[in-house]
């Protein structure tokens, strides 16, 4: 089974998945705190995101807001994007980079042809890089 990225935001979720979705590309879904039961959100969180997604065929990026007044962004963790596409590896990254910090532009790397990171302007660090294809035998 796969693992998924799940990205909390203090605020900015629906902001964000706006962004990743034009990035992206694929489906976004998004349901805020309105479509909760009665009681499970808090009046003044109504407005926030409960759950987010993007799904673009096996990709699968999931987000939400964080409904917890003392919010902290994740520290030492990465999202990585690989693609065997170099042409869609630097859209990506193009893309990400509006307003973002950019750590370590693309360029070729001993175990990858592309590899590119940054800090996007949400705060999300990301990778990029192309998977080399593997030698059969």
């Amino acid at each position: 089974m796969p693992y998924h990225p799940y990205l909390y935001f203090d605020g900015t979720c629906r902001e964000a998945m706006t962004f990743y979705h034009e990035v992206f590309g694929g489906e976004l879904i998004v349901m805020d705190g309105s479509e909760a039961p009665p009681g499970a959100v808090p009046d003044d969180k109504a407005d926030l995101v409960m759950h987010a997604a993007i799904v673009n065929g096996d990709e699968l990026l999931m987000a939400s807001d964080s409904y917890d007044d003392d919010f902290a962004p994740a520290v030492g963790t990465w999202v990585h994007y690989s693609t065997t596409d170099m042409d869609r590896a630097k859209a990506v990254f193009e893309g990400l980079s509006d307003g973002a910090d950019i750590r370590s532009p693309g360029h070729e790397e001993f175990w990858t042809p592309y590899y590119a990171s940054l800090v996007d302007r949400f705060g999300t660090p990301w990778q990029i890089s192309v998977e080399q294809e593997q030698p059969e035998g």
